[in-house]
């Protein structure tokens, strides 16, 4: 399953759209053959975004029944098909792209995202053992370590020869890193760092890798060193490559592993547990770009505040989060094409004074079920791509010193994770549902999806945690001095901003400038498919949420009240905060990928797909709308009634959204569909 890599830039001559500037998109279904089929490939061309021929080499190479999930095979068995699969990416060049080019890879950040994400239509367990392998484990070592390392490890890392795991999460905790348990203290007299797990909650836990198939660790630990006449202290979390098993796969003294066992889904994973008992490891396998200990223990480092340092070794692990992201995306349209493939040939009762039965698909109630959810999976799909460009421009710049920009990134990252994750965890469930008792059956996927990416809410970051970070970065409007801070003093700094400190950080894209402009400011008085006024809609909400809650954030200090009962109290309000802008932000890439598209059909059919997310999140937030009155409870009723008829509107190109998600044929094999 080779791919290419390329980068992000005008296509060349033969990625050019073919289609007749004066063609639009009609309004049924009596396209031709060949209509429909170039509408499906100027669709596929806008959603497969500036990555479309690894997209395309990967489709190519994945187009094969053998790589779905087989829940026959035992736990050992699935584990084992697993790590065989993983062996074949490796020896085609798979993971290549997510190194750089002088330690052994491609350098191509954007098509190792791709690639991944791709998987997604195939089975996630493949998807988690490669992010784990190349992204975690791989990127610690590309990302954390410096040339030592990279000349020790990345070339076996690339082809398998060295199996690793990522040691971050513990039993006692997993999103706040920063107080992990697990110690490395720093022996002067021997010029080791002695790992150690000092109580039962400092376990390392869920370890993708751990149970089975790692021999080495990256673990992330507090590192306890002293210089010359200093009392040994903690200098915060850092990451070290510890070996945890011999070749024969047996633990290495002072390691104990053990397996998680079965699990909700994702069978292939062989999740694990660590404990560390007194384990040394050579003072070289800390991973030391952002900081190093010297022979006397002294301790360096380029960047003096603890926060910044540890935010920053964080931040350029950053590639894990948004290839669960938009994996998940992948994931989720995967199970709509399914879903939407069954009700077109399922039929389901007579119509009055008809011989027929109704083909599903034909019902409204149904059409609302998914049609909402294929808008939404665009809407994604489009922010994904932008996430991921912008993730390849950072990472592929010669330094990492534009600060606010990686701030940023990681504040999109850290939403659009929560966003893509959960929307594809309800879309695979609605879709199971649609498809009645055959979605239940493992051999049409359906369930096996559902059980695989429960998880994916999660790991990567808990979503609940994650959208609050986004509302706390907004708030903050990235200040420096308040990264890193706790509940009470996030507070304090809240209270001391100025009245007017939340403004919109982000350049106003021109095309979303152009749109607003062309909208009235009173909502009201512009037709809700104006895209300006949809535009405003959702900004409207977003400014209303965040200068509220900073107010009411204000407030609570003022009273002199606990801070963190304040925090607490406000967490609410927080997350609706952070969905806001993650939704407000996905709306935008949305319009933006509109108005790149060359082909007038396939952007008048986006168009229509736009108004359908517009609508039914307007519609699934119109309690919010209407108690702040942000909408008057008739643009309420006809928000309802705009959800209905964009569905009618679309279902006769039900079909056409979902084979433009490109999904290869082999990996689409359900019986359902063959017998309908």
């Amino acid at each position: 399953m080779a791919t290419s890599t390329e980068s992000p830039a005008t296509p060349s001559a033969d990625d050019t759209v073919r289609d007749d500037p004066e063609s639009v998109a009609p309004p049924t279904d009596d396209l031709s053959a060949d209509e429909r089929a170039l509408l499906v490939d100027n669709l596929r061309f806008v959603l497969d975004g500036p990555w479309r021929s690894t997209r395309d080499m990967v489709r190519s190479n994945s187009d094969r029944a053998d790589l779905l999930p087989d829940p026959s095979r035992t736990l050992d068995e699935a584990r084992a098909r697993m790590l065989e699969e993983m062996r074949e990416l490796g020896s085609s060049g798979f993971s290549a792209a997510g190194f750089a080019k002088d330690h052994g890879g491609t350098g191509d950040v954007g098509a190792s995202i791709t690639a991944i994400e791709m998987l997604g239509y195939a089975d996630l367990s493949l998807m988690v053992k490669a992010g784990v392998q190349w992204g975690l484990f791989g990127g610690a070592v590309e990302n954390l370590g410096t040339a030592r390392h990279h000349d020790r490890y990345v070339a076996d890392i690339i082809s398998l020869d060295l199996l690793g795991c990522f040691a971050m999460t513990e039993t006692g905790h997993g999103s706040n890193v920063q107080a992990l348990e697990t110690t490395a203290t720093y022996d002067p007299e021997t010029r080791e760092f002695i790992i150690d797990s000092p109580t039962p909650s400092a376990r390392k836990d869920y370890i993708g890798g751990a149970a089975q198939h790692a021999t080495v660790a990256a673990v992330f630990a507090q590192l306890i060193t002293a210089g010359p006449g200093e009392e040994p202290s903690s200098r915060g979390v850092h990451c070290f490559v510890v070996p945890i098993r011999d070749a024969d796969g047996n633990d290495l003294p002072g390691v104990t592993t053990s397996d998680c066992g079965y699990k909700g889904g994702l069978a292939g994973v062989d999740n694990g547990r660590i404990m560390f008992d007194q384990v040394r490891v050579p003072a070289d396998n800390l991973l030391n770009k952002y900081a190093d200990v010297e022979a006397d223990g002294t301790y360096t480092s380029p960047i003096d505040n603890p926060n910044r340092r540890f935010f920053t070794m964080l931040g350029t692990l950053i590639r894990g989060r948004v290839s669960v992201a938009a994996t998940a995306g992948a994931a989720g349209r995967k199970a709509l094409a399914l879903a939407t493939r069954y009700g077109l040939i399922r039929k389901q009762f007579e119509a009055p004074d008809a011989e027929n039965e109704i083909i599903v698909m034909d019902y409204l109630g149904h059409q609302r079920k998914l049609l909402p959810l294929i808008a939404k999976s665009y809407a994604v799909a489009f922010a994904q791509n932008e996430l991921t460009e912008e993730l390849h421009e950072v990472q592929s710049a010669p330094d990492d010193s534009d600060a606010g920009r990686q701030r940023e990134l990681e504040s999109a990252a850290a939403g659009l994770k929560a966003y893509a994750t959960w929307h594809a965890s309800n879309a695979i469930n609605v879709s199971r549902e649609a498809c009645g008792g055959a979605g239940y059956l493992d051999e049409n996927q359906l369930s096996i999806m559902r059980g695989d990416i429960d998880v994916f809410t999660t790991f990567e970051g808990d979503n609940t945690v994650l959208t609050q970070l986004v509302a706390k970065e907004l708030l903050s409007a990235y200040a420096d001095d308040v990264q890193g801070l706790s509940a009470g003093g996030w507070v304090k700094f809240i209270a001391s901003m100025a009245r007017d400190v939340v403004v919109e950080k982000t350049a106003v894209r021109q095309v979303v400038q152009t749109l607003l402009e062309s909208s009235d400011e009173d909502t009201e008085k512009s037709n809700l498919t104006n895209r300006g006024t949809q535009l405003r809609l959702f900004r409207n909400r977003e400014d209303h949420l965040v200068r509220t809650c900073a107010q009411r954030l204000r407030r609570a200090t003022d009273e002199d009240n606990d801070p963190f009962e304040v925090f607490n109290n406000a967490q609410d309000h927080l997350l609706k905060v952070g969905r806001a802008r993650t939704e407000r932000l996905v709306l935008e890439a949305f319009v933006q990928a509109i108005e790149d598209c060359d082909s007038r059909s396939a952007a008048e059919l986006l168009g229509k797909v736009c108004d359908l997310f517009v609508y039914s999140a307007l519609e699934d937030d119109i309690s919010w709308f209407l108690m702040h009155r942000h909408v008057s409870v008739e643009r309420a009723k006809a928000i309802r009634r705009g959800v209905n008829e964009l569905c009618m509107e679309l279902r006769p190109h039900a079909r056409t959204l979902v084979d433009a998600f490109g999904i290869p044929e082999e990996l689409l094999a359900a019986p359902m569909l063959r017998n309908g």
